[in-house]
């Protein structure tokens, strides 16, 4: 009995904590709210010039968070502020589930460690 009601509660907490990760957004509708952003961050995410952000494979819960920063004034850049602008928290959820699920063309610095 002790052991059914420990497995009882394991299974609790990971259903509320897997909670947020079920409730991320749709990438499909995502890709489509997205087009406008390809421009600068491009259709795969990877970004088409330096000076803008890459956004494949960011977590989708920060990807939201900044977004959110934009449209409501915490990060203050006029380009993202009216890209954001008319943007609903659902289609947050879904550019942000679309962003994310893309593979990222970042690269890790082999033998640029100090020391090496």
């Amino acid at each position: 009995m002790k052991r059914a009601l420990t497995l009882l509660s394991l299974g609790a907490v990971m259903a509320f904590a897997s909670a947020p990760l079920l409730a991320s957004g749709n990438a499909a509708n995502g890709k489509t709210k997205a087009a406008a952003c390809f421009a600068c961050h491009g259709a795969d995410g990877n970004g088409v010039d330096p000076q803008y952000p890459r956004l494949a494979g960011q977590y989708n819960e920060y990807i939201q968070q900044v977004l959110h920063e934009y449209k409501d004034g915490r990060r203050n850049n006029p380009i993202m502020k009216g890209m954001v602008a008319t943007l609903s928290d659902q289609d947050i959820e879904d550019v942000a589930a679309y962003f994310s699920s893309l593979p990222t063309k970042l690269d890790t610095l082999k033998g640029h460690v100090q020391g090496d």
